[in-house]
C-alpha cells in the first residue's frame, strides 16, 4: 500500500533542487575569478552557468548544460561573422536577431536555441569594443558554471522520482474505484440523482491519466546516469505497465460515466436502465470498485477474492438479461455498461497473472 501524496513527494525533490542550486551557483561564483586570461573579468556568468545546468535530473543537467554552451558557441560564431560588416546597428542587430532565431530551429538544439540570439546580442552590444576578449571570458564562465551544476546535481542526492510515480498511480487508481462507486450509488437514488458531481469528471480523470504517464517518464528519466538507482532500485517498466492498465481503465470508465450522464440526464438519449436491473448493475460496479481499491489496500489472496466476486457479479446479471425478455421497448444501456466493467476485470486480471508469473 502506498502512502502519501504526490504533492508531498513533489514538494521536497523541488527544496532539494533549490538548495543545489544555490550552492551551485555560490560554487560557480567562487571559483569564477580563478578562470584564466581574460574570463576573470566576468565572474557573473559563472553561477548563471551553474542555474542554466540545474535540472531535475542528472541527463537533463548533462544535455541542458551542452545545448546551452552550443547555443552559446553558434551565437558567438553568428556574432563574429556580422562583426566583418562593420560596427553593431540597427539592421546588423535586427540581422543578428534572425538569424539566431533560424538557428534556433537546429534539430536536437533544444534548450540551446534561445541562447544563439541572446549570446549573439551580448557580443555585439556588450562586447563590441573587445569582441574576443568578452567572447572568451563569457563562453569560459558559463562553461565553468555548467560543469560545476551537472557536478553538484551528480553528486548531491541526485534525485530519482520513483515516490512521486508510485504514488501518482495509486490515486488515479483509486480515483477510478471512487468513481465507480459514486456512480453505483446514483443507480441507487432517485432519478435523477441529487448527487451529479461524478457526471463531470470524465475529462479530470483523462487530465488526471496524462498526468501519471509525465510522472512515470519523469521517474524513467531521473534513473539516466544516476549512481543512486544501484541502492534505490525499482522495476520502472513495471510503473509503465500499471500506467498502460490504468489508461485503460481510464478509458472504459470514462464510458461508464458518458454512458449514464447520458441515460439519466440527455433528453434525446433513446436508451434506458430497467429498475429491474438498477439494484444488480449497482452492486456489480460496487464490486468492480472494490477491486481497484483492493489493489493499493489489500493482500494478493483478498484481490483474486474481489476479482472472482466482481466477475461473478457481472456474469450474473449478463446471464440474467439474456434470458429475460425486455420489459420496455427502449434500448437498454445496461450490456454496455457490463461490457465497459468486463474489460475492467480482464485488464485487472492480466495484470495479477502477470504480476504472479514474475513472482
Amino acid at each position: 500500500m502506498v502512502k502519501g501524496s504526490v504533492g508531498s513527494a513533489l514538494l521536497w525533490p523541488r527544496l532539494q533542487l533549490a538548495m543545489k542550486a544555490a550552492f551551485a551557483a555560490g560554487l560557480a561564483f567562487y571559483i569564477a575569478p580563478f578562470m584564466p586570461g581574460s574570463a576573470a573579468e566576468y565572474p557573473y556568468y559563472a553561477p548563471l552557468g551553474a542555474l542554466v545546468a540545474m535540472y531535475e535530473n542528472v541527463s537533463g543537467s548533462v544535455r541542458q548544460g551542452v545545448q546551452t554552451l552550443v547555443g552559446l558557441a553558434l551565437g558567438i560564431g553568428l556574432a563574429f561573422m556580422l562583426f566583418s560588416f562593420g560596427e553593431p546597428s540597427p539592421l546588423t542587430v535586427a540581422v543578428v536577431m534572425g538569424l539566431g532565431v533560424i538557428l534556433g530551429g537546429l534539430p536536437r538544439i533544444g534548450s540551446g536555441s534561445d541562447w544563439i540570439p541572446t549570446a549573439a546580442l551580448l557580443v555585439l552590444l556588450v562586447g563590441g569594443h573587445d569582441p574576443d576578449k568578452f567572447s572568451f571570458g563569457y563562453l569560459v564562465q558559463m562553461g565553468a558554471g555548467v560543469t560545476v551544476g551537472i557536478i553538484v546535481n551528480l553528486l548531491l542526492f541526485p534525485p530519482l522520482h520513483f515516490k512521486a510515480a508510485a504514488l501518482s498511480i495509486a490515486e488515479l487508481r483509486l480515483a477510478l474505484a471512487r468513481q465507480l462507486r459514486e456512480m453505483s450509488k446514483a443507480l441507487g437514488e432517485n432519478w435523477p440523482p441529487e448527487h451529479e458531481d461524478w457526471s463531470r469528471r470524465s475529462e479530470t480523470l483523462e487530465a488526471s491519466a496524462r498526468s501519471v504517464r509525465l510522472a512515470v517518464e519523469k521517474a524513467d528519466a531521473s534513473r539516466r546516469a544516476n549512481p543512486r538507482r544501484r541502492l534505490h532500485p525499482r522495476d520502472i517498466q513495471q510503473d509503465y505497465r500499471n500506467l498502460r492498465d490504468l489508461e485503460r481503465v481510464t478509458f472504459h470508465v470514462q464510458d461508464v460515466t458518458q454512458v449514464l450522464s447520458d441515460v439519466i440526464w440527455a433528453e434525446d438519449t433513446p436508451f434506458v436502465v430497467p429498475d429491474e436491473y438498477l439494484a444488480q448493475l449497482a452492486e456489480a460496479m460496487s464490486a468492480v470498485s472494490d477491486v481497484l481499491t483492493s489493489v493499493e489496500e489489500e493482500s494478493m489472496e483478498r484481490q483474486l477474492e474481489l476479482v472472482e466476486a466482481a466477475d461473478t457479479a457481472v456474469k450474473e446479471l449478463t446471464r440474467r438479461i439474456g434470458a429475460e425478455e425486455a420489459a420496455t421497448d427502449a434500448p437498454s444501456a445496461v450490456e454496455s455498461i457490463l461490457l465497459s466493467l468486463h474489460r475492467m476485470l480482464r485488464v485487472v486480471k492480466t495484470s495479477m497473472e502477470k504480476d504472479r508469473g514474475q513472482d
